[in-house]
């Protein structure tokens, strides 16, 4: 029943994307020069990466080479295409863009670009929701005040697999059962849309966070692992511990859960775990935020996750979802990213600055009020 309902609601997804927004790369469009992107672009370079063993070729477009066995794009090929320009608005407090860029054939993503008005060049915070999961909250007026309030520009989007990318496929694949494909190409789309945003004058790319939920925080701690460029990470409910996760998650049918504890299957995700990943993020700044009543990943999961946690991270629990809520209502839960990434206070000349006082900042600005 689980999987007819998924088939079911993937159908209407398709169709209505098909109806409103038909082909990025159709027509004219892919006919456009496109740059081709390497990991010299990425400028990202961090050891003890997942070795290459394939790199699967885009049929359609024999230049397009992605390894799907690496977070990084070292070793992979992806073409962008000119961002096709969608609707602008212009509102009392924020402006909002959308582009659809695309680096691989077929696979176009809707991204949107939400910046402060009378900020000229203001940090960016990219925004990345777990599976299942639209771009519907990206034009919702209030939630773009939210996160533009303090002067932050963010970068809105879904993950492979997901809303409208999700075209053109099985009805038996989705984000988990391919779960390795979904992982690293997105986390390849962060950086990629970084690159893309470093080519505009409009947005300081100095100062760059990512706030995550479940696959999308999985995405975001998997991205700042691969590129030095994301100084900090805000991760709720983060999937991971695949052993745990595929056996006990309450988003696996139960009729399909079997496919997803082989050893095969766990092998190919096992480089993409957080808990590999998560000890090695030594420079960013990193919070983990974890709600003790979540079923999609379980307790066993949770508690591993949470011993793989570096010294420097924060780590917030909350009962329930109830008890998150009620402390992060009305745009709090977005506070402590920015104050990540606002530029430290110079003090005034003949001022001294303690390292007590720098201390009680930091763990002011980590509460959630």
């Amino acid at each position: 029943m689980g999987l007819i309902l998924r088939c079911h609601s993937r159908l209407l997804k398709i169709g209505l994307f098909f109806l409103i927004s038909g082909t990025v790369l159709s027509g004219s469009q892919a006919s456009q020069t496109t740059t081709p992107v390497s990991s010299t672009d990425s400028a990202t370079s961090p050891s003890a990466l997942p070795s290459a063993q394939n790199k699967p070729v885009n049929k359609k477009d024999p230049r397009i080479v992605e390894d799907w066995n690496a977070i990084t794009l070292e070793g992979s090929k992806l073409y962008s295409q000119p961002p096709v320009k969608g609707d602008k608005g212009d509102f009392p407090t924020f402006t909002r863009e959308l582009l659809q860029v695309g680096w691989r054939y077929d696979d176009g993503i809707d991204l949107y670009i939400i910046k402060p008005k009378g900020v000229a060049r203001p940090p960016v915070v990219l925004y990345l929701y777990s599976y299942p999961s639209e771009t519907d909250r990206f034009r919702d007026n209030d939630y773009c005040d939210r996160i533009t309030s303090g002067g932050f520009a963010a970068i809105g989007f879904v993950s492979a697999l997901t809303g409208q990318r999700y075209r053109m496929r099985p009805m038996k694949e989705w984000f988990v059962s391919e779960l390795q494909e979904s992982l690293v190409k997105s986390t390849h789309d962060v950086q990629m849309i970084l690159n893309l945003l470093e080519k505009r004058d409009d947005l300081d790319m100095s100062r760059v966070g990512m706030f995550g939920t479940g696959s999308g925080a999985t995405i975001a701690l998997l991205a700042a692992a691969a590129d030095p460029r994301i100084k900090a990470i805000d991760l709720l409910n983060p999937w991971g511990d695949w052993p745990d996760w595929m056996e006990k998650s309450s988003l696996i049918p139960g009729v399909e859960r079997p496919n997803y504890v082989t050893a095969d299957f766990l092998q190919t995700v096992a480089p993409f775990d957080p808990i590999v990943w998560l000890p090695k993020l030594k420079t960013q700044s990193v919070r983990i935020q974890v709600l003790g009543d979540d079923r999609i990943t379980p307790p066993a999961a949770q508690q591993k996750i949470e011993a793989a946690i570096p010294a420097n991270a924060h780590l917030l629990k909350y009962a329930t979802g109830r008890d998150f809520y009620s402390a992060v209502s009305g745009g709090r839960v977005f506070q402590w990213i920015k104050a990540e990434l606002k530029p430290s206070p110079q003090p005034a000349a003949g001022t001294l600055t303690s390292s007590s006082q720098s201390k009680t900042q930091r763990q002011e600005a980590s509460r959630v009020e």
